[in-house]
């Protein structure tokens, strides 16, 4: 595959080395130093794109790789109160949008352990469920889409917590997510049940950015030539 990287830090030079090592081309690589060569002509000599940039931005260059008429992969967290737009976006376009807040496999795997301990724990009344995540200092948002994906899944199954907060919390329908941002960590997540009498907790802790970058190619392997809207479920078969 030809692959445009919107986004050409870190994280897209780690993708861009997968993805060499699965025997893809990175044929366009963006980022703020040439801007000027992120056109639609450009996009369209690619196969798909996968966006890892920053919730500034992340809505513009999907919207821009739709307008193209080429697949594109986002990782950019931050943005989803735009969700509803872009959606609609492609839906009119008839076009090809593979969104997911972590494309680790692991991490994937991860949200359906947390799923069903959610669901085992929903009729514990004596366990109280509490999150934190860790970071890099150089991750823009607080808490994290994977912390806010796990916090999620947690409210839709644990009936009284109404809502997640990024503190720790003051009543019992609150969901607390503490946020801690130390280097050189790349991601850190945990879910504990706390009684009196024990604790339950989960974890997943990434050693690199290889496992994000590993599930980056493989999202875009999966869209490459499909239409419509997917998530890393569906990459996963799960």
């Amino acid at each position: 595959m030809k692959i445009a990287l919107i986004g050409y830090g870190k994280m897209g030079k780690a993708i861009e080395e997968i993805a060499v090592q699965r025997n893809h081309t990175a044929v366009l690589k963006i980022d703020i130093n040439n801007i000027d060569t992120f056109t639609a002509a450009n996009l369209q000599q690619c196969d798909v794109a996968i966006e890892f940039t920053g919730p500034h931005s992340a809505v513009e260059n999907i919207s821009k790789c739709l307008d193209a008429g080429i697949p594109v992969v986002s990782g950019s967290t931050g943005w989803l109160e735009q969700w509803p737009l872009i959606k609609s976006k492609c839906e009119a376009l008839n076009g090809s949008l593979l969104y997911a807040s972590n494309f680790s496999v692991g991490v994937n795997i991860f949200f359906e352990l947390n799923k069903k301990l959610a669901q085992l724990m929903s009729n514990q009344p004596d366990y109280v469920v509490s999150m934190e995540e860790i970071h890099h200092t150089q991750k823009k948002d607080a808490p994290s889409g994977t912390a806010i994906t796990l916090a999620e899944q947690i409210l839709e199954n644990i009936t009284i917590k109404k809502k997640w907060i990024n503190e720790v919390a003051k009543y019992p329908n609150e969901l607390p997510i503490i946020s801690k941002r130390i280097d050189p960590a790349p991601g850190t997540h945990s879910i504990k049940y706390s009684s009196a009498i024990d604790d339950i907790e989960i974890i997943h802790t990434a050693h690199s950015r290889t496992g994000f970058a590993t599930g980056a190619v493989l999202a875009a392997e999966f869209i490459a030539g499909k239409k419509g809207i997917y998530n890393m479920r569906d990459v996963l078969n799960i």
